[in-house]
């Protein structure tokens, strides 16, 4: 049995909470801040993890105030999140399909936003806000195609991760064409995006992400019951009154904006749509979506990622995105192995 508690309000309302899940939570939301702060410090002018907190609070030195709120803070706000929105797409993504494999990677949505950016790069020779809208506007049709090449009666398992990987590779090969049409200097800065950095990242970069954040978080999360729900079949699903294809077309077009999103405002961070999801279940224990769960794991990851590729290579300072790979591509591995062993591929 798990360890559930039912909390109830002077109201009357009473929710239950599973006491696991929560802390859990907790304790990414916590590891989360430390390393953003830890982030924060870090860089050819050293700040101290106190003196962050001071200049964070408005106690700082004007260059303390300049280095963390005009340099440093937008890039690790962020990576929180792009992390927070990677994270909280591919738990829907791997609800909906009921597959852990169901990933924005893997269906090609980044890499359909990278179209939408590569065309405005090499065609365009967009300026930054028009590479952002165009990544958008990549991944929202790659994202539909998807959901009309996998209708059958419904979107359901293993026909959305087949549809999607063979978009993947048409999108895959379309980004290499555009790339060969490009001349030496588009193609140069194509390929950094490509890659998936923090670098340079500031304030305009922040409030368009954080916005949409405040629109879908909520509104996900208010539709998490019916998602869950929706893993227990169809069939079970519409008997308790849940509006199936509306519920699960809602939350796709959401899990689509929050990578598309986070894959314009960071180029194609790998692997941590993929892997948050996976990680926040095995630390709650919750065969549910883990919503919550998988945005801190998402946000944590993604900061951690970034310190590490700053810092653990030396002077050799690495794209987010290389670190993440890496890292993803091993866990990738892993869970192809413990899924071929458990017969389910």
């Amino acid at each position: 049995m798990r360890n559930t508690r039912t909390l109830r309000t002077p109201g009357g309302l009473s929710v239950r909470a599973d006491v696991r899940a929560l802390v859990v939570v907790v304790a990414l939301l916590l590891a989360a801040a430390a390393a953003s702060v830890v982030l924060i410090g870090t860089g050819d002018f050293p700040i101290s993890f106190g003196d962050v907190l001071r200049t964070l609070a408005g106690d700082g030195t004007a260059g303390q105030e300049f280095v963390v709120d005009e340099l440093r803070l937008p890039r690790v706000l962020v990576g929180l999140l792009v992390g927070a929105s990677l994270g909280l797409g591919g738990a829907l993504f791997q609800s909906i399909s009921r597959n852990p494999l169901g990933s924005p990677d893997v269906l090609g949505l980044s890499q359909g936003a990278t179209s939408g950016a590569l065309v405005v790069i090499v065609l365009l020779s967009g300026s930054a806000t028009q590479v952002t809208v165009g990544a958008l506007i990549g991944g929202l049709l790659t994202g539909l195609g998807i959901y009309l090449l996998a209708w059958k009666q419904g979107v359901h398992g293993y026909r959305l991760v087949l549809v999607g990987i063979g978009v993947s590779a048409i999108v895959t090969a379309v980004n290499g064409y555009l790339l060969t049409k490009a001349d030496l200097v588009d193609a140069t800065r194509a390929v950094v995006w490509m890659t998936g950095s923090l670098d340079g990242r500031d304030w305009s970069q922040v409030w368009p992400l954080l916005a949409l954040c405040a629109v879908l978080v909520p509104l996900v999360l208010a539709n998490a019951r019916s998602l869950r729900m929706t893993e227990m079949g169809d069939d079970v699903s519409y008997a308790l009154g849940v509006r199936v294809e509306r519920v699960r077309m809602l939350l796709m077009v959401s899990a689509v904006l929050l990578t598309a999103a986070a894959t314009a405002a960071a180029g194609p961070v790998s692997f941590v749509a993929l892997t948050a999801p996976q990680l926040a279940r095995r630390l709650t224990r919750s065969p549910g979506p883990n919503l919550v769960a998988s945005l801190c794991m998402g946000a944590a990851l993604l900061v951690t990622a970034d310190w590490a590729s700053q810092r653990a290579f030396g002077a050799d300072q690495l794209p987010v995105g290389v670190v993440t790979g890496v890292l993803g591509g091993l866990y990738l591995l892993w869970l192809l192995v413990t899924e071929r062993r458990a017969g389910r591929i």
